[in-house]
């Protein structure tokens, strides 16, 4: 019986590749239990009348790393199953805050591709990720690469 659901492959990963993901909207639970889970006990984060009084933000803050975590588990849940490996490295660059009521969503283009030198099942795939607001601005940019499993062994 067909699996469905499964990821792209290094062959399916050309550069130039784009694709984007669906979107989440971030709330205010989210918030609040990636804050206790993690121990990002930041006031930023768990004092609204801080948030009110000092904060440039409008809105409650979610951490970076939250947002970060929700893009990732998008572009995982499209691309890697069963066919992601590893995460290796990454840039990651902040552009602007996501707050609870923030609907994200990643786009995404193949910036390297190449065979592993060392594992010839498998292929290296950087991609460029931009995570996108609701209103089409950009609040972080990342640059991750994976090991991903290859069809082919040349």
């Amino acid at each position: 019986m067909e699996v469905v659901g499964l990821g792209l492959f290094y062959e399916d990963l050309p550069v130039g590749r784009k694709f984007r993901t669906v979107g989440r909207t971030i709330t205010e639970a989210d918030i609040v239990n990636f804050v206790n889970c993690t121990g990002m006990i930041e006031v930023l984060f768990t004092d609204l009348e801080f948030v009110k009084a000092q904060s440039d933000i409008k809105g409650r803050p979610a951490p970076g790393a939250l947002v970060y975590s929700f893009a990732e588990g998008l572009v995982l849940q499209a691309t890697a199953q069963h066919t992601g490996f590893a995460f290796l490295n990454m840039n990651l660059d902040v552009k602007g805050p996501t707050v609870a009521g923030d609907t994200i969503h990643v786009e995404c283009e193949v910036i390297e591709a190449r065979r592993s030198k060392n594992r010839p099942n498998r292929g290296l795939v950087r991609t460029r990720n931009v995570i996108v607001k609701q209103d089409g601005s950009p609040v972080m940019e990342y640059t991750p690469l994976r090991l991903m499993a290859a069809r082919t062994t040349g």
